[in-house]
């Protein structure tokens, strides 16, 4: 008699189904138009996943996955890795199912990676069960966990006029280059209840390793817009509130001025700032005071004080 455990990839129950072959799954992570084909597949099957043991670096699933390091693949795919039990749970309370789950072979006997195993198997998605080895390949070299799971993005589109409600707060970044300060923006829009974020111009990933990580799970919270300046500046006409900018030539103090609700908190770059273009369309332009030797400050933080002074009325303990 021999122990069960999970199929091999490629072999066993999985392959009946047309599914657990490394090609198929391979297709499904870096197909540039996988969006919509990988959705199909899956409905179209109608079975639960499988729960694969892969030990093999050469896999084609375990190569893709390894891949979406790269900008380029998160582009063409449509694809990005988040890691961590917590930050599954965080997607799966926000609506969100994986495309496939990689776990250490022993943390999916028990615990948050067993639970989660069983959820994503009911979505219809695979589990792999690797090996140490191959999850050290995986995993972040800061702080590994024991369990990842490869997601498809998700961009959301600019409000239309109608559907600006009269509190909002939006906040929109220009330009910004570091994903940990985009992780941690994108944590603190979540914190203070912003509708959603919007990109504007050439930013950094927001689906990237660290600004995921960085985001603490919001990623799956806060609706994340990308535009260019020209596109965003002819939205901005519409919007039936204030523009909120900061710039160092402001006289008035954000502690103290008024902003009129719906309102949009619009930042810079961690190097050139807000453009003059964004400058001059801003309704209302702020400074935050220092009193020490420098002119500015680390713009995640620049913009969890905007946030919070203009949500601050609708906060309470």
């Amino acid at each position: 008699m021999t122990a069960k455990g999970p199929p091999r990839d490629g072999a066993g129950p999985g392959d009946a189904s047309g599914s657990a072959s490394g090609a198929g799954h391979h297709g499904n992570l870096v197909d540039p138009q996988g969006a919509a084909r990988g959705a199909l597949g899956r409905s179209a099957r109608q079975r639960p996943g499988a729960t694969l043991a892969i030990t093999s670096l050469q896999n084609d699933r375990i190569k893709a996955i390894r891949a979406l390091d790269m900008r380029k693949e998160r582009k063409a795919s449509g694809l990005f890795v988040a890691e961590g039990a917590a930050l599954l749970m965080t997607a799966r309370d926000n609506g969100w199912t994986p495309e496939t789950v990689v776990a250490h072979s022993g943390a999916l006997e028990s615990g948050a990676a067993r639970d989660l195993a069983a959820w994503t198997r009911g979505t219809g998605a695979d589990v792999l069960a690797v090996s140490e080895a191959v999850l050290g390949k995986l995993a972040s070299k800061d702080n590994p966990q024991s369990l990842l799971a490869v997601f498809r993005q998700r961009w959301a589109k600019l409000p239309d006029a109608g559907s600006i409600g009269p509190a909002d707060v939006w906040l929109a970044l220009e330009e910004i280059r570091d994903p940990g300060n985009l992780g941690t923006i994108v944590r603190t829009a979540d914190a203070v209840g912003a509708k959603g974020i919007v990109l504007v111009g050439t930013c950094c990933d927001p689906w990237s390793r660290e600004c995921v990580r960085a985001t603490m799970g919001s990623i799956f919270a806060v609706p994340i817009v990308r535009t260019e300046p020209e596109a965003f500046l002819s939205w901005l006409g519409i919007w039936p509130g204030d523009a909120i900018a900061t710039h160092l030539a402001a006289t008035d103090d954000f502690r103290t001025a008024r902003f009129r609700r719906p309102s949009i908190v619009m930042m810079g770059g961690e190097g050139p700032g807000l453009s003059p273009a964004l400058t001059e369309a801003a309704t209302v332009r702020v400074k935050i005071p220092m009193a020490g030797r420098l002119d500015s400050l680390n713009l995640a933080v620049a913009t969890a004080l905007m946030l919070y002074q203009v949500r601050g009325p609708d906060l309470s303990i």
